[in-house]
């Protein structure tokens, strides 16, 4: 494959426009249709939507299926609203990129998931961007036109400290890891992204939860995440002593 379609991370050239933000590490550095899940994560998207029958039988690894035996799923794609460096912004995958990723490696996925995977994989990572952006907001990003995202890694096998102590509280661990770093005019953030699932009570399909934060290893990271605290503990100690509107002074 040529090398404009390699993946965004630790390449001398910048990626394409097209691509989606994610450095899938040595798994497949060369598929045009990477995006924000690594492929062992997309095994876990599967395993959300896929139809009880489908989860009652444990699933076998198939062999790799030739591009002729695949089945006929939608190609356009999304484009994201997450900036790049280069003035574009990354574009999801199609449902049929999003299929053919996991059957090369032997994921067992099923293609009716597709139409179902895909918009709410796409709708978790705008929500995480919209995340990330609510850290940098007054930070002055809008001084060089906005911050851009400059590279995804996934991690999902690798338990950050906050996960792993939560999953010592008896809390269920996140489905998924990405690390996302981030340029400010120059100025360079990693922010790491533990995504949780659960059950909505209504109606038993997936709710996600996207704990999202700077990283503690510059002190810029560092820096965000104390003013936040101080932010966070002033605020309620403000709130707290302060008199509620309703209430007169005692005569």
């Amino acid at each position: 494959m040529a090398s404009g379609d390699k993946c965004p991370v630790d390449h001398a050239s910048p990626p394409p426009a097209d691509k989606c933000p994610v450095d899938h590490g040595s798994m497949h550095s060369g598929a045009a249709e990477q995006c924000p899940v690594d492929h062992t994560a997309r095994s876990s998207w599967t395993s959300l939507f896929s139809s009880k029958n489908d989860k009652a039988a444990p699933p076998h690894p198939q062999p790799a299926a030739s591009s002729s035996a695949l089945p006929r799923l939608p190609v356009d794609r999304e484009v994201s609203s997450i900036p790049r460096t280069d003035g574009e912004n990354w574009v999801y995958p199609s449902q049929a990129q999003f299929f053919a990723a996991m059957e090369r490696k032997n994921h067992n996925p099923h293609a009716p998931d597709m139409k179902v995977i895909v918009p709410i994989h796409n709708a978790v990572n705008e929500r995480a961007w919209a995340e990330v952006m609510r850290w940098e907001a007054g930070q002055g990003g809008d001084a060089c036109g906005g911050v851009k995202l400059v590279s995804f890694k996934g991690k999902s096998k690798e338990l950050t400290p906050r996960a792993r102590w939560k999953t010592m509280l008896g809390y269920t661990p996140p489905f998924d890891r990405h690390d996302w770093v981030v340029d400010r005019c120059g100025t360079r953030v990693r922010y790491v992204i533990d995504f949780y699932t659960g059950r909505s009570a209504a109606n038993n399909n997936p709710s996600f939860y996207l704990d999202v934060r700077p990283a503690l290893d510059s002190w810029e990271g560092v820096r965000l995440r104390a003013e936040k605290f101080v932010s966070n503990w002033v605020g309620d100690l403000w709130s707290s002593s302060s008199p509620s509107p309703s209430s007169k002074p005692a005569s």
